[in-house]
This record gives C-alpha cells, sequence and structure tokens, in this order.
C-alpha cells in the first residue's frame, strides 16, 4: 500500500508498506493485523493467515506481518483518514487518507516499490510458497 499524506505524494519505489499499526498488549497481534488492513484498505482480511514473523524498521517499530490470499481491485481501495496541520506552520489542519492507493506487484516489482526494512517479508513469503 502507498502511504497517503503530503510526505509521500511525490514518493513511489522504496515507499510502499504493508498494513500496519499499533496496538496495545491486550489485542492479539493477528486481530489488530486484520483491524488494520480493514482500516487501511476498506476490505475484509480473510484467513488462512501465512505469518511472515517481524522485521524491525530503521526507525525501531517492529512491524509483525502475516499474508493471505485473496481478491482486491486496487481501483476500490477506501482508507481511514488522519489530521496534520499543512502546510507546516500555515496553522491550517486538512484530512489526508491514511493509504492512497494499492497494486498489485510481482516479487521483483514489490522488492522495488515496498520499503526496504520490509523486504525480508518477501523472501519469507517467496520461501514460504515454494516450500512443499
Amino acid at each position: 500500500m502507498h502511504p497517503g499524506g503530503p510526505f509521500f505524494t511525490r514518493k513511489d519505489d522504496g515507499a510502499w508498506t504493508v498494513a500496519k499499526g499499533e496496538y496495545d498488549g491486550a489485542e492479539d497481534p493477528l486481530d489488530a493485523a486484520i483491524r488494520e488492513f480493514g482500516e487501511e484498505t476498506g476490505f475484509a482480511a480473510t484467513g488462512p493467515f501465512l505469518p511472515l514473523g517481524e522485521i524491525t524498521q530503521r526507525g525501531g517499530k517492529v512491524v509483525t506481518a502475516w499474508a493471505f490470499a485473496g481478491e482486491f481491485d486496487p481501483s476500490r481501495l477506501t482508507s481511514n483518514t488522519f489530521t496534520m496541520e499543512w502546510p507546516r506552520g500555515s496553522g491550517t489542519v486538512r484530512e489526508f487518507p491514511e493509504v492512497d492507493r494499492g497494486g498489485w506487484f510481482t516479487l521483483s516489482a514489490a522488492r522495488e516499490k515496498l520499503l526496504k526494512s520490509q523486504q525480508p517479508f518477501l523472501d519469507r513469503l517467496q520461501i514460504a510458497l515454494l516450500t512443499p
């Protein structure tokens, strides 16, 4: 998914991300991932789910991911929104989608699109799909 908001408008390669969000210790991580996917895309994530483990992004955020098979028409993506002052220092608060677009990519194209720190998820997915 491509992040929404003014900081990512002109970024493409190396800016895409898996659905992610924060959750407290009371929520099961898979339940949080299913909820976040729905909030960020407008689509329901349904199992079975393939665990892809966790990675630590450059900024220190730990991301746990799962893969699943399903139908998803990127043109029908609807995302929740966030507000921020934009332009900075203007006093104007604007609303932006958390995700502004989605897409389907081959593994090699996904490696170019996805954040570098999240690329191990692609390696793990590829291994899992090739392992009988």
